[in-house]
């Protein structure tokens, strides 16, 4: 999708300039992994999709027989239109099993309602779970496709494929709200004036192509509140990945110029941008002009390289999605290749959850419906397998995008080709999400037999928490399972309670769990009186936490858990070794003696893995409260720090992020700042949390 950019802004005059220290935009040049967004971290589409959960009756519903099941059913076919809809099927506590569609609604349940009808066993299990019929009658039954494929996503039924992990896509974006446009990654509702270029697969890949744009068109990524600030151009001006437009390094001409080439670029016209660079190079070296020579043989180089990053380009399709499902072991996965402009913008997998007796056909057909629900379809769908409503699918998409859109699969030539290796990156993937959730589910066996668990664990919670004396005190708690991470159950707890004395890591403790847990015991009401597991059946208790700390931890979490009556969980704390080395942990539990693992024993590590992952987690949560109470507090709660020295400081640097940035000896250059104020106040703002 590509919005037209209002006229662009023309320069303000050139200002004078003042001596600053250079600096990067508050883009960094690398992330650092350290310090992430913990509410990023925990939802990144990046990470892989986990395996779906073996196919189980929700907890507490009991089953009815077919006879119910059919009697419910010929009760709805009475009343049943003739027209279009979408039926949903629900059970005794109004759960829903199904969502289908049809071009005729009675038709349709009657083939359920029939008793010596031939059906598969997942159909008959859903049949003999229903107690009542929804339906919503549509006009069409392309829009009764499209509602099918938005209750699904919103009600997960359990006899339904379901599409799990579905995050927005990236784009690229460069801006059109201001004289000097900015390259950067976005995400969300495309209301910003510019031109966005897109889907990518991955943040990652988008953050390679952006590196890459940089080096080859100079174009800045810093916000528009650092480009205004500067007085000396940052360090990407320095390390040729800018070409300074906040200080007139470049002027308005000569930076529009970048910015059309990069756009250009981006909407396929490569090859013209990058013969249009050859013959500068070439006339800058007739011309003996050896640096600028040199300049655009790096641009020539960069794009290149975005090219051989991006691997297979098609010769004959400019814009498509690619899809092929491969299954293997009861599981599908489906690979999508993201084409645009020519380019090859990256791929990603998915593993949709469907029951065993789901053909490649049937999952994939439910899987593009529900996959197009909230993003734009390209004017190509190349599929690997022929599902039975490609015609409905195309209709349905078209009309939802206002243009046509072709669903097709491939006999030959390079369409085939480009199916085929996203097919084999199926295969591969899935082979791989195996091999891994194998190895998961050895060590979490593994933990049974070195920790003495009661049964392997399905959920482990870990705990941790950081301050620096006592502020900013933050808990976090991080979830894994059978497929690793899980990401989107992680939790950040801010402290709350006054009477805590500063760094009392009990109380704070003691706090994060009583909040946690509590919430768990709580008693459900109205519609969450349904005893439901979390999504995807991943559960919501935990069988194992796990503190850092010793044995004084583990006793007050002990202590902590029999006052609220968890008696099921199992506890254990982790001890950092002598002088915080890694493998040298040990390893607490309630009425044992303390557990020394070997260095290299794989429980270890793993146990290592889980506390860290919390550390991380934590840490990020604490920077970032830390950094708000800064900027919201300002100068004033830095000791030996008055009105003069902070109206110094602030007239040296221009604002408090460049005060924060700035390192000691620049701090020392302020006028009134002595060595020690200058070593007080870059601590402040770089102290490490506890």
């Amino acid at each position: 999708m590509v919005h037209d950019s209002p006229e662009r802004p023309r320069p303000p005059p050139r200002q004078a300039r003042r001596g600053s220290k250079s600096d990067l935009p508050q883009d960094d040049l690398t992330l650092r992994t350290d310090d992430v967004d913990p509410e990023t971290s925990a939802t990144d589409e990046d990470d892989e999709a986990r395996l779906p959960d073996a196919e189980e009756p929700a907890e507490g519903v009991v089953e009815g027989t077919l006879a119910t099941g059919h009697a419910a059913i010929e009760n709805a076919v009475r009343l049943a239109p003739t027209s279009p809809g979408v039926y949903r099927m629900l059970n005794a506590v109004n759960d829903v099993l199904y969502v289908g569609k049809a071009k005729n609604v009675k038709k349709r349940l009657s083939s359920y309602a029939r008793a010596n009808a031939p059906l598969a066993a997942r159909i008959l299990r859903m049949i003999a779970a229903t107690t009542h019929v929804e339906i919503v009658s549509t006009t069409t039954e392309t829009e009764a496709l499209l509602l099918e494929a938005n209750l699904i996503k919103q009600l997960r039924p359990r006899f339904n494929v379901q599409l799990r992990d579905d995050k927005s896509f990236p784009y690229i974006l460069i801006t059109g709200d201001h004289w000097a446009p900015q390259i950067l990654k976005h995400r969300g509702a495309q209301t910003r004036p510019g031109r966005y270029f897109g889907p990518f697969a991955s943040a990652g890949a988008v953050n390679r192509t952006i590196t890459a744009l940089q080096r080859a068109f100079l174009i800045r990524s810093c916000t528009d509140g650092f480009f205004e600030s500067r007085t000396r151009p940052c360090l990407l001006y320095q390390i040729k990945r800018c070409s300074g437009p906040c200080t007139r390094e470049i002027d308005f001409p000569g930076y529009s110029e970048l910015v059309r080439e990069a756009t250009e670029f981006l909407s396929g016209r490569s090859h013209a941008v990058k013969e249009l660079l050859a013959a500068e190079m070439e006339k800058a070296s007739g011309e003996l002009e050896f640096e600028t020579a040199a300049l655009y043989r790096d641009r020539l180089a960069a794009l290149s390289a975005i090219q051989s990053q991006q691997g297979i380009n098609p010769r004959t399709v400019e814009e498509a999605d690619v899809f092929a499902i491969h299954q293997e072991g009861g599981y599908s996965c489906v690979e999508v290749f993201f084409f645009r402009t020519g380019q090859n913008w990256g791929n990603r997998a998915y593993f949709p959850k469907a029951e065993k007796t789901f053909t490649p056909e049937e999952v994939l057909s439910s899987f593009l419906a529900q996959f197009y629900d909230d993003k734009p379809p390209p004017k190509l769908i190349l599929l690997s397998h022929e599902i039975e409503e490609t015609a409905l699918l195309a209709d349905a998409l078209s009309v939802k995008a206002g243009y046509k859109v072709e669903v097709s699969v491939p006999k030959r030539g390079e369409k085939r080709e480009l199916v085929g290796h996203a097919l084999t990156n199926a295969r591969e993937a899935l082979g791989r999400k195996l091999a891994d959730t194998a190895t998961q589910g050895r060590l979490l066996e593994a933990m049974v037999t070195t920790l003495g668990l009661p049964h392997t664990p399905k959920r482990i919670e870990v705990y941790d928490n950081s301050h620096i004396q006592g502020t900013n005190a933050v808990g976090a708690m991080i979830v894994a399972g059978p497929d690793g991470f899980m990401k989107n159950q992680y939790r950040k707890f801010n402290i709350k309670s006054e009477g805590l004395t500063p760094g009392d890591d009990y109380g704070m403790m003691r706090e994060v769990l009583e909040r946690r847990f509590k919430r768990l015991l709580k008693p459900p009401e109205g519609d969450a009186a349904k005893v439901k597991a979390d999504d995807d059946s991943f559960p919501q208790w935990p069988d194992l936490v796990i503190i850092d700390g010793g044995r004084g931890q583990l006793n007050a979490v002990r202590e902590i858990f029999q006052n609220l009556g968890l008696t099921q969980v199992s506890l254990m704390a982790v001890a950092k070794g002598p002088e915080r080395d890694a493998g040298r942990e040990t390893l607490f539990m309630p009425d044992r003696e303390a557990i020394k693992l070997e260095p290299r024993d794989p429980v270890l590590y793993f146990i290592q893995r889980l506390r860290d992952e919390a550390h991380r987690f934590v840490i990020g949560s604490h920077r970032k409260l830390r950094k708000k109470d800064i900027r919201e507090a300002g100068l004033q709660e830095i000791p030996g720090i008055g009105p003069s020295r902070k109206r110094a400081l602030l007239h040296h640097f221009g604002t408090l992020k460049e005060i924060e940035r700035a390192s000691i000896a620049d701090l020392g250059k302020v006028p009134g700042v002595s060595a020690e104020s200058a070593r007080k106040i870059f601590e402040f703002f770089h102290a490490q949390p506890g």
